[in-house]
């Protein structure tokens, strides 16, 4: 029961940010990510591995919420095809992990089938550096979740390079002013 909510939750995160278009909500998005991420890994028994995902995925919480004005910019207008691909991709992935695979790890299955295909999508759809960043830290999360999916578990190794991977995709200074990355413009 705690997989599945924890599950549900790594959903409702990429959902926010995946809908988000400011910081704050990219922020919460994350946050609520690492927190289902981090929660599926210690249910998996690696403790070490949630500690990591929890460490990387906050301190990109952190940088987001203090480093811009205090916008949520949730559902700005033209958000629907957005909304539609969220609740989509969670029913397919639902379908996938629930009834294709018999597998006992289909929470975690869900979560990262549901947060790769929303990040990958969150990214190709377009948008300024810092929704992007938010994405790919996302993205990082779930990529190192996966392994555990396999007979035999790889250790901590895969959480400790994600959350690296997530803390650092944020952290890391700006190449390119907000905007500047859909538009061609370089950074100076």
């Amino acid at each position: 029961m705690i997989e599945a909510v924890a599950a549900l939750l790594a959903w409702l995160g990429a959902a926010l940010v995946v809908l988000a278009d400011a910081r704050r909500g990219l922020a919460l998005g994350l946050a609520i990510v690492t927190v289902g991420l981090a929660a599926l890994a210690w249910g998996g028994g690696q403790p070490v591995g949630a500690v990591a995902l929890a460490a990387g995925g906050l301190t990109g919480v952190l940088r987001c919420w203090t480093a811009a004005p205090p916008t949520w910019g949730l559902m700005p207008p033209g958000s629907t095809p957005r909304l539609v691909l969220c609740i989509a991709s969670g029913l397919l992935s639902l379908w996938i992990s629930a009834s294709v695979t018999a597998a006992p790890g289909a929470p975690l299955l869900f979560a990262v089938l549901v947060v790769l295909g929303l990040m990958a999508a969150r990214v190709l759809a377009g948008g300024d550096a810092v929704v992007d960043r938010t994405a790919i830290a996302c993205f990082a999360l779930a990529l190192a979740s996966s392994p555990a999916l396999a007979a035999s578990p790889p250790g901590p190794a895969p959480y400790l390079i994600g959350a690296l991977i997530a803390a650092a995709v944020i952290v890391a200074p700006a190449t390119l002013r907000q905007g500047a990355a859909r538009s061609g413009k370089d950074g100076g």
